[in-house]
């Protein structure tokens, strides 16, 4: 004669096992990727776009690069959610209010990297707030893997900037900030 346990177990098995089940086919549909891409675009320099990309990947919980390329190009890397990186390329083409819009993007499958956990803005500057130094600004990827608002990326994009300027230009930083308000 079964248990009570033994019954229990037996009519719970099937439960837990379709738990299971759908729980692994959804880490499955969550495909990450990585890519590389160049960004050319008639006004995607010394506007702020390179801080509008890193608000996407802080928006997305993405990985990667933003950085300036010499010959007026924007080089961009990103890792992680497939979908996610879909959301992102479609903001980075469609630039930000001060950059050209419908911008071109040249994009190849890259190797994912499963250490590579930040975001980074290589040399940042802001010719709106008058900051000529470059800085990196290092995205940290948040251990929830969750998408958060665009305010909420904005407000963490703001003190990744706080944590990296120095002195008279973390100072005109905050004075922006304060007259944004």
């Amino acid at each position: 004669m079964r248990s009570f346990a033994d019954h229990v177990v037996g009519l719970l098995a099937p439960v837990l096992i379709c738990g299971i089940t759908i729980a692994v086919s959804t880490t499955a549909n969550a495909q990450e990727e990585a890519i590389t891409a160049t960004v050319i675009g008639e006004n995607i320099q010394k506007v702020g776009y390179r801080a509008m990309i890193q608000k996407q990947a802080i928006k997305y919980n993405l990985a990667g690069y933003a950085r300036n390329n010499p010959d007026g190009t924007v080089g961009v890397g990103l890792q992680g959610d497939q979908s996610r990186i879909a959301k992102t390329l479609e903001a980075i083409s469609a630039g930000n209010k001060k950059s050209s819009k419908a911008n071109i993007i040249g994009e190849a499958a890259a190797p994912v990297d499963p250490n590579l956990r930040t975001f980074t803005v290589f040399s940042w500057t802001s010719t709106s707030r008058n900051i000529s130094n470059p800085y990196d600004l290092v995205f940290n990827l948040r251990s929830a893997n969750n998408e958060i608002s665009g305010e909420e990326a904005k407000a963490l994009w703001n003190k990744i900037a706080e944590s990296a300027l120095k002195g008279e230009d973390l100072a005109k930083f905050i004075k922006h900030l304060e007259e944004d308000e």
